[in-house]
């Protein structure tokens, strides 16, 4: 992977948890390493092929200078999420907030933060068997637009289904979601549980019918086997309300484990 990188971007603006602090600029410094495909950047030699680092820099003043944050943690990754919105080429980020005139009652250099993020693709399956069916995944897939981190990329056709495991008794309306994001596995799976309680999904029988339910089924290449976290999901390929959506938004993706195509599973 190469990258387009940032050394010591100075802005003067208020962060901080004093209150002076949010009314006297001070000095904050970036350094950032976004990480893109040259290839076809040096097949055209034309900017639009990688990463603009003027519209880069003007993205990092935007987010220091109109808003106001306690932490540089906080500043880090809202400049994370702007670049990343801005710029589809970027993958990878990494990025160091210094900040120089910390009030810090001692000799030093500079106090900072570093995040490192990557944008990956995932692939999410939805369900719905109680209340107006339809609209709580149109309403639960705009909720999930609204997640700083994800961007939604494509929308199956919602499917009408059987109950599947023999505890539901209603029919199911299901979907698939093709989205991009920064986020971990983990935080993911905490944002879809967030909205799962949001549509008050109730969890007191497995497979039991539910307002909403949201699955990760695929996130990059990644496989993930713990307690309560396991990607590819466990049971994905017995599940025809799962595989039918996801043929038709990613039907050349090719699954881990399996190493196929989904259009062939």
């Amino acid at each position: 992977m190469n990258k387009v990188s940032i050394k010591n971007l100075i802005i003067n603006a208020c962060h901080g948890v004093h209150d002076y602090e949010k009314k006297e600029k001070q000095r904050f410094v970036f350094s950032v390493d976004m990480y893109t495909d040259f290839y076809f950047a040096f097949k055209t030699d034309e900017l639009s092929e990688t990463v603009n680092y003027s519209a880069a820099c003007n993205v990092i003043n935007e987010v220091a200078t109109k808003n106001s944050f306690n932490l540089i943690e906080k500043l880090a990754y809202e400049v994370c999420n702007a670049l990343f919105e801005s710029q589809k080429a970027i993958k990878r980020i990494v990025l160091t907030v210094e900040k120089p005139d910390a009030p810090v009652k001692m000799e030093f250099e500079s106090v900072s933060a570093t995040v490192d993020l990557t944008r990956q693709t995932a692939y999410l399956s939805l369900g719905s068997s109680m209340g107006d069916k339809q609209k709580t995944l149109t309403d639960a897939i705009s909720t999930l637009k609204k997640v700083k981190g994800v961007t939604v990329n494509k929308i199956s056709s919602y499917i009408k289904t059987k109950p599947y495991g023999g505890v539901a008794q209603n029919d199911f309306y299901n979907c698939a979601v093709e989205i991009e994001t920064f986020l971990s596995p983990r935080q993911l799976l905490r944002e879809l549980n967030r909205i799962e309680a949001k549509f008050m999904r109730m969890r007191d029988k497995r497979w039991d019918d539910r307002t909403l339910d949201m699955d990760i089924i695929f996130y990059g290449k990644e496989v993930i086997v713990e307690d309560d976290l396991i990607i590819p999901h466990a049971d994905y390929l017995n599940r025809d309300f799962v595989l039918t959506p996801l043929k038709e938004i990613a039907p050349e993706f090719i699954v881990p484990v399996k190493n196929m195509k989904i259009k062939n599973l």
